[in-house]
């Protein structure tokens, strides 16, 4: 019997600042529909404000052509260590998973800059894949933000 809980981790180095990297999505993850408008088509503030644990913010994104959307809490932003979680409450995610939580930490050191993508999760049942073309999807997302920071 296959695992139902499981973690991907994926390290992506940037060249861009890490501080603005950890900006944008702890503070003004709405900017990312303008960044990245094929993947991240809205991220609507359901209640609370942007920047703030326990705010509830809306995504609607496209993933292997599909559209689809994602109700998440904010869980923690954590300024210091440059990291932000989110918890997964509604949406196709659901579908497949129990749980669904996604960590970014930006590690800055000089001008060596690493996003960190964590995917916490557990499955509804043994068939349901690993996330793997979703963290495929965080990782492309990074790389725009990127291309798009360094313009």
């Amino acid at each position: 019997m296959a695992p139902l809980t499981g973690k991907l981790v994926s390290k992506t180095k940037i060249v861009s600042s890490g501080d603005v990297f950890h900006e944008l999505w702890s503070s003004t993850p709405h900017h990312v529909t303008n960044i990245s408008p094929e993947k991240i088509q809205g991220c609507d503030l359901h209640e609370g404000d942007f920047g703030k644990a326990g705010s509830i913010i809306c995504w609607r994104y496209v993933h292997e052509g599909k559209k689809k959307v994602a109700k998440q809490v904010i869980e923690t932003i954590d300024e210091e260590n440059k990291s932000i979680t989110f918890k997964t409450l509604e949406g196709d995610l659901m579908e497949l998973y129990k749980s669904f939580i996604i960590s970014i930490h930006v590690d800055t050191k000089g001008e060596d800059n690493l996003v960190t993508w964590t995917v916490d999760y557990e499955k509804l049942h043994e068939d349901v894949e690993d996330p793997n073309s979703l963290m495929e999807f965080y990782i492309h997302l990074t790389k725009d933000i990127e291309s798009h920071h360094l313009q």
